[in-house]
């Protein structure tokens, strides 16, 4: 019997997410929250903006707070400062999101673990497009 690689949890759950909450994102297409954002959206996935200064983003009404965001979430993408990472977490866990994934420079090791041990699978200090075409290309 041939035992058939298996693949890592990242590449599950971008297999499996269809909608991603990119806390941060900005409607300026020269912010990499937009560019990030642009790309997954093109490869299948829905987009749902989350920043309380803008109205929309890519075609996509935006959101105060992931609190105001009525479907469910499958991946929050966090384009945010470090500091403010806590809160962001502390909102997942209650909407019970899957994956929380801190773009790069995002580092903010006490929300990691806070999350983690909601049991919710963290990627810290990573870009989900660069990831994404690693594993998709």
């Amino acid at each position: 019997m041939v035992s058939l690689p298996r693949t890592d949890p990242i590449t599950e759950l971008l297999r499996r997410a269809r909608t991603i909450a990119v806390v941060g994102l900005s409607n300026s297409p020269l912010r990499p929250s937009h560019g990030v954002a642009a790309y997954m959206q093109t490869h299948g996935y829905r987009i749902i903006p989350v920043n309380p200064n803008i109205d929309e983003a890519l075609g996509e009404k935006s959101y105060a707070s992931l609190r105001d965001v009525a479907e469910k979430i499958d991946i929050v993408n966090v384009f945010r400062r470090p500091d403010a990472v806590e809160e962001v977490v502390d909102q997942a866990i209650e909407l019970k999101v899957p994956m929380i994934w801190m773009q790069e420079t995002v580092v903010n090791e006490a929300a990691a673990q806070k999350a983690r041990r909601a049991g919710i699978l963290v990627v810290m200090d990573q870009c989900i497009l660069k990831e994404h075409r690693a594993r998709f290309g």
